[in-house]
């Protein structure tokens, strides 16, 4: 059998001086070049979970495995898309993207042939040289993404990164987001508010119930891919959104 990518056996996590845990009872297996979107309540251990799985935090109880490793052992399979894009504002565009690979020591060659790659790829090669305070948030965003794939991550996790943008902004996003995972293969670990974001990304959506936070209902979304405005405008995709989101209502009355 194979290992799953991401392993999480009875994990829970309790801060230090509270009283009650964040997460707790957690089992979860995520098999490579899954896409999994997670939603709940605000204060369920959504980002808590991400953390953990990034080895950012410790787990209070339980293990998590990353491919087989623990996650500290494993950080160069993965990368982390927060909220907020965290540009360095003195940096331009290519520098931000290409900071990972700095940090890698790899030859100044190599790091801008992989850099004129990634903004290629995300479509920013025309706004190479500007900085962080010239680009729209879309552009911030993808600026983001690109420096996380540099350093060609297995698994990617994202903390509500498109949370910030427009409607229209964040649909074109959800597309290109899944654009580039068809050409690149990783697997998703997505934290959202938004159940139609989390439907229209997802292979399997998560529902966490809070206090403490843990597993209500897992969704399978059986939309084929490529997904586009289409899927939106389909019955299917209707009914799973409406589905979640009495799913997610149950668990907030939890």
């Amino acid at each position: 059998m194979s290992v799953p990518e991401v392993l999480l056996q009875s994990v829970g996590k309790k801060f230090l001086g509270s009283t009650k845990p964040v997460l707790e009872g957690i089992d979860l297996a995520i098999e490579r070049g899954e896409f999994v979107s997670i939603i709940g309540p605000s204060g369920c251990g959504k980002s808590t979970l991400l953390k953990l799985v990034a080895g950012l935090i410790p787990c209070s109880k339980g293990e998590i495995a990353i491919d087989g490793a623990k996650p500290d052992a494993a950080r160069k399979l993965m990368s982390f898309v927060f909220q907020d894009a965290t540009l360095l504002q003195w940096r331009t565009v290519e520098k931000n993207v290409a900071l990972a690979l700095e940090l890698e020591g790899k030859p100044r060659e190599e790091n801008a042939a992989r850099t004129a790659q990634l903004l290629e790829l995300v479509g920013l090669s025309h706004v190479a040289k500007h900085y962080p305070r010239q680009l729209s948030g879309g552009m911030k965003m993808r600026t983001s993404i690109a420096r996380a794939l540099a350093t060609l991550p297995r698994l990617l996790l994202m903390d509500e990164p498109f949370a910030a943008l427009d409607e229209m902004t964040r649909d074109r996003m959800n597309e290109e987001l899944l654009r580039l995972r068809e050409e690149q293969n990783w697997t998703v670990l997505f934290v959202t508010h938004s159940v139609a974001e989390a439907v229209f990304l997802a292979s399997k959506v998560i529902v966490l119930a809070p206090h403490p936070g843990c597993i209500a209902h897992m969704v399978d979304v059986d939309l084929p891919y490529p997904r586009t405005q289409e899927t939106r405008d389909s019955d299917a995709y209707d009914e799973l959104v409406n589905r979640t989101s009495r799913l997610l209502r149950e668990a907030h009355r939890v």
